[in-house]
């Protein structure tokens, strides 16, 4: 079962977002997706409760005691995790994924916090380098922006602990479109083509490596 892991300790960043709609994409390719929404606020099972039933379907998960837990035949877990997430918890969380994606916002407050976040994921470097795959996005970015630039520069340079690149896949826009998706219980993927496709050529990279053995463990 693949198990894929939205997550940053700093809230507002969308992970809820990148979640639904990640798991929205897979089930739309006729893959078993379960969600696990482990946030209190609960977003992610208010977007499952508004799906209609005519939608490609997508199950519950849970995360308990470091265990996922989710329908027999599932093949593709999505994790959205809850915001002030460190130490033995965000340990916990890692434990169980094998693919990470931080979303990232282009702000100096959340690069900052960004920064304090990688030290502590380079901590469970014997965990990141052995058991998992991770990338970054940059998320909800306003466009031609200063500090979307600076965030931008900011995701290409960093490297993990054992020196190679840390994967910097791409730049997902602020767009009304994530609203009116969340609002409906469906997925950017899900509109009309042509109302979504700016937003959709922007998800290809992060698609393709999901697709990809790069984000798997060796």
């Amino acid at each position: 079962m693949r198990s894929i892991l939205v997550l940053n300790p700093k809230g507002g960043c969308g992970k809820s977002t990148l979640a639904i709609n990640i798991a929205a994409y897979f089930a739309l390719q006729q893959k078993k997706v379960a969600l696990a929404d482990c946030d209190p606020q609960g977003s992610s099972n208010d977007w499952l409760a508004a799906r209609p039933a005519t939608a490609a379907s997508i199950d519950v998960a849970t995360l308990k005691e470091g265990r996922l837990q989710a329908p027999r035949g599932t093949e593709i877990v999505v994790i959205d995790s809850p915001a002030a997430t460190h130490g033995k918890r965000l340990a916990g969380f890692i434990q169980c994924c094998q693919t990470l994606v931080i979303p990232m916002v282009p702000s100096p407050i959340d690069i900052r916090a960004a920064e304090h976040f990688l030290r502590e994921l380079y901590d469970l470097r014997g965990v990141i380098n052995r058991k998992i795959k991770l990338a970054t996005v940059a998320n909800r970015v306003r466009e031609d922006t200063l500090v979307a630039a600076k965030l931008e520069y900011y995701l290409d340079k960093i490297k993990l602990p054992n020196g190679q690149k840390l994967p910097y896949i791409t730049v997902l826009r602020a767009s009304q479109n994530y609203i009116r998706a969340a609002e409906s219980g469906l997925s950017i993927f899900e509109f009309a083509p042509a109302k979504t496709l700016y937003d959709r050529e922007q998800w290809q990279p992060l698609l393709r490596w999901l697709a990809s053995d790069r984000s798997l463990p060796g």
